[in-house]
């Protein structure tokens, strides 16, 4: 029984380190996706109002939800006054 119990503890600890860098990848492309469907939303914004949006007024007129402000990883979002959207830690 400890024998097992030693070896499940053994594959946890190969596998944990893995799993955690895993998430970061995760978290990175989804903040990569999320910067790119923000770009196609602040030119949808432009083309009906004819100015750069700020994220609130993305959220206000509904073309974000309100947790979509930020990235999976943590990031902010920035949308600057040429309507490019970037990240900043």
């Amino acid at each position: 029984m400890l024998i097992v119990l030693l070896v499940v503890s053994v594959l946890l600890l190969l596998m944990l380190p893995n799993i955690v860098n895993q998430s970061k990848s995760i978290n990175n492309k989804g903040c990569k996706a999320l910067v790119t469907m923000l770009e196609g939303q602040v030119q949808t914004y432009k083309l009906e109002k004819n100015r750069v949006p700020s994220l609130s007024e993305l959220v206000q007129g509904g073309y974000i939800k309100d947790e979509q402000q930020t990235c999976p990883n943590g990031n902010n979002i920035i949308i600057d006054k040429d309507g490019r959207v970037s990240t900043a830690s």
